[in-house]
């Protein structure tokens, strides 16, 4: 990068992060948030917890991006439970069913190169045995003791709707 490119990277980044309302846009792959939010015509979140957007009815959605070869979404940090039935409760009203619409992209260059979109019902549905498996083996013995899946390019081609 030249000294010109840093200097501008510099202003840019102090005009986005203005425009994001004092979030670091590049946190926690905010930037690709908000960037799909704009392309659904969403309104992006208020903050890193909870929804990442909201959809045109005003109801909380989920987004998931990659920049790899192959479509994928991650789901990092889910808390462990004491009970099976504990740990389905908080699934279902919380993390993965609290949003109706989890919406898939893979970015490309910049932009959006594909996008799908999964109800919450085939999500929890392919996660389930991933989060069951690593409830049943427990994971207190890990330096981070939560629960994370990935559902992977198969099932989102299955199970979505491709909208780009």
């Amino acid at each position: 990068m030249t000294p010109e490119q840093q200097t501008r990277f510099k202003e840019l980044y102090e005009e986005m992060y203005l425009i994001c309302g004092g979030l670091d846009p590049f946190s926690y792959a905010r930037a690709r948030e908000i960037y799909m939010a704009a392309e659904l015509n969403h309104k992006v979140a208020d903050n890193y917890s909870g929804e990442d957007g909201l959809d045109e009815n005003g109801k909380p959605v989920e987004y998931k991006s990659t920049i790899n070869k192959k479509i994928q979404g991650t789901y990092n940090g889910i808390s462990v439970h004491n009970t099976w039935e504990e740990q389905m409760k908080y699934l279902k009203e919380y993390k993965i069913c609290k949003y109706e619409k989890h919406y898939f992209a893979r970015f490309e260059s910049g932009k959006i190169a594909e996008m799908w979109v999964l109800n919450c019902d085939d999500v929890l549905n392919i996660l389930l045995p991933k989060i069951k498996s690593q409830f049943d083996q427990g994971t207190s013995h890990k330096k981070d003791p939560r629960i994370g899946a990935t559902i992977g390019r198969n099932d989102i081609i299955k199970y979505g709707e491709k909208i780009k």
